[in-house]
């Protein structure tokens, strides 16, 4: 229909004035509310509330970056620094002799579900999406994990060699998965991102053929023993996938020894899964994993074992990194976050980092409605975003140098997952509305992502009492520091910040919120 003129001015305005915010990043989340604790945030091709480019003002003053259960998302704001004490309560105090690791970075999976999802939706509705996360506007992710072949958030069960007995490989081949529809995200993804992005592989479980069990899913390992052909090709395996992801200039930073090599050695394991013992997996590596990537073009590509729960620390890693033919070819340690909370940090990666400093820690894999008693998606969930944050400090102020979320989008079952092993997301796709919510997880990976630049260094912050308050701080290889803080607790938090370089902070962090604080020193 034919528009009158001053609609048509009008619409040109609107227009206009999206495209004027789109590009300062100030604009306003799309709030919606669907029953549970907080809100979505709504996108579509034209319209998403970012962040931003943030360009931190000069010396003497500070930015802050608030989300909270009551509906904040990234909220800006900017204040001046004080010469002498507020008198506040409460003070943490940053440390800047006490120096810790350095970040690698923050990102997701791009599994085969999580590709679907993004391409059932429109055009434009995927470029905003992938802008989201990669750009320079977005959140800043800069890793991102690749399932090889089919997982649990797959819709069939497939390897790249199925052919059986074919031990040298000859008719290894992509999935249509990863030509259409991975490939040309993370390429997209690449494009979008200000620097390249980390690649990481991981594998769930070998062919059928080459497993003790004649299947994907269930209780199996490789047949024979390291050093035998099925071990020898299955190293081989992880080599002519990084050769065939090459020819699409898509080069990986690390590969881990095989998604949670315990779920391999259980019984009816509904999913598919590849059993290592630490001795097979110490044993793997240094026969033919190690000397296999050590060989080929990918002599810098980095190894991580364990790709399982901190519950296996140290054990995993004193079987493995004290034998010296495997630990010569191993870079980290490559944790997931389930069950997190049976086992105290100190005890798996404290004791993990001090037995073993020269290997890294990094966290993996990582979503929410993965339990039976809180299950699949809850759009809104601000408990959800609290226990990411949480979980993220508490490695953080562990030695972990990176965190890698689950699905990057989901469905709003949490799906597709051929068994139906439904989670949630922090973007959840909604095809039929040609829209996607970003959950309030989505925040929590964005008040680390954005503003933990890699080289990032931890450093020390010391709080002046008990307080409810869960903090980690960095100094930024500009010379910056990050400072983040969550409250978990029903009240408000007043407090202040004391940087002996540049003097004190006032500062409250309202009950149920995570806050960004940033600010040069010279």
């Amino acid at each position: 229909m034919a528009l009158s003129l001053p609609s048509a001015v009008l619409l040109t305005l609107v227009f206009f004035t999206a495209e004027v915010t789109l590009c300062t990043g100030s604009n306003k989340c799309v709030a919606r509310n669907f029953g549970h604790d907080s809100v979505v945030c709504e996108c579509n091709s034209t319209y998403c509330d970012s962040v931003g480019s943030v360009t931190l003002p000069p010396l003497g003053q500070y930015l802050s970056y608030l989300s909270s259960r009551a509906g904040s998302r990234l909220e800006a704001g900017q204040g001046q620094i004080h010469v002498n004490s507020t008198g506040a309560g409460l003070r943490l105090t940053i440390v800047p002799y006490q120096k810790y690791q350095k970040i690698r970075g923050f990102g997701g999976a791009m599994t085969d579900a999580a590709a679907i999802n993004i391409l059932s939706l429109s055009a434009g509705v995927q470029d905003q999406l992938l802008r989201q996360y990669f750009s320079k506007e977005g959140i800043g992710y800069s890793v991102v994990r690749v399932p090889m072949a089919s997982c649990d958030f797959s819709t069939r069960l497939y390897t790249y060699a199925d052919t059986h007995g074919d031990y040298n490989l000859d008719n290894f081949t992509l999935a249509p998965e990863d030509i259409n529809m991975k490939i040309p995200l993370l390429q997209r993804a690449q494009a979008l991102s200000p620097r390249p992005l980390s690649l990481l592989a991981s594998a769930w479980s070998a062919p059928a053929w080459m497993k003790t069990n004649g299947a994907l899913i269930g209780k199996g390992s490789l047949k024979g023993q390291p050093g035998g052909k099925e071990y020898k090709t299955w190293a081989q395996y992880y080599i002519r996938f990084l050769e065939e992801y090459a020819k699409y200039n898509l080069t990986f930073w690390a590969l881990t020894t095989g998604n949670e090599p315990s779920a391999g050695e259980m019984t009816n394991y509904s999913f598919q899964a590849l059993g290592f013992t630490p001795e097979e997996q110490r044993d793997w590596v240094a026969l033919d994993l190690g000397p296999a990537l050590h060989a080929s073009s990918y002599p810098h590509t980095h190894i991580l074992i364990l790709d399982d729960n901190r519950l296996l620390l140290p054990h995993w890693a004193k079987v493995v990194l004290n034998d010296v033919h495997a630990g010569r070819y191993i870079h980290g340690v490559a944790v997931h976050w389930y069950m997190d909370s049976l086992v105290p940090a100190e005890i798996s990666l404290g004791v993990t980092h001090h037995l073993y400093p020269e290997y890294y820690l990094f966290g993996t894999e990582a979503c929410a409605g993965w339990s039976p008693l809180d299950r699949g998606v809850k759009l809104g969930s601000w408990d959800r975003a609290e226990q990411y944050a949480h979980d993220i400090l508490q490695d953080l102020n562990h030695y972990v140098v990176g965190w890698t979320d689950w699905n990057l989008a989901l469905d709003q079952t949490g799906g597709p997952n051929w068994v139906k092993n439904f989670v949630d997301s922090p973007v959840i796709v909604a095809a039929q509305r040609d829209v996607f919510y970003k959950q309030p997880t989505f925040y929590s990976m964005a008040h680390f992502s954005k503003f933990l630049w890699e080289g990032s260094q931890r450093v020390g912050v010391s709080a002046s009492g008990e307080t409810d308050l869960e903090f980690s701080a960095f100094f930024r290889p500009d010379g910056s520091v990050v400072l983040i803080i969550l409250n978990r607790s029903a009240s408000e938090i007043q407090f202040e910040v004391w940087d002996p370089a540049v003097g004190f902070i006032p500062c409250t962090a309202p009950a149920h919120s995570l806050l960004t604080l940033a600010w040069n020193t010279h």
